[in-house]
């Protein structure tokens, strides 16, 4: 008998980044790419071609509803959050190590109080 190969399919990775930039707002890229566009192309001049240039981005980004700098400023928030959750937690810790301690303390000083009412045998 002969053995057979079991063969994996392969998916392909993503051409496109996830779209992160949706509704109004995607609607507001295009807008105001066409129009820095536009307004670039009238102008002339290095102001101009800046204005074309961010145009151009903008109108990209809503084209594509992809935009890197949006993913930047959501990767730091998420950043922010799980070091948030993590001084929180630490912060619970020493709360608990404080009470722990205080409570020790408490228990020494009751003990070495009832050494000193007991006389020695």
């Amino acid at each position: 008998m002969s053995e057979r190969k079991q063969l994996q399919t392969i998916k392909p990775a993503p051409l496109q980044a996830p779209q992160n930039v949706q509704g109004w707002e995607r609607i507001g890229s295009l807008a105001g790419g066409v129009v820095m566009l536009g307004k670039g192309l009238r102008r002339g001049g290095v102001f101009g071609l800046i204005q074309v240039a961010i145009g151009g981005v903008a109108l990209a980004r809503g084209i594509t509803g992809h935009s890197s700098a949006k993913s930047l400023l959501e990767k730091g928030r998420q950043d922010l959050h799980q070091v948030r959750g993590k001084i929180e937690r630490a912060g619970e810790e020493l709360r608990n190590l404080k009470a722990n301690a205080e409570a020790a303390g408490r228990n020494a000083n009751a003990a070495s109080h009832d050494e000193t009412k007991v006389p020695k045998a």
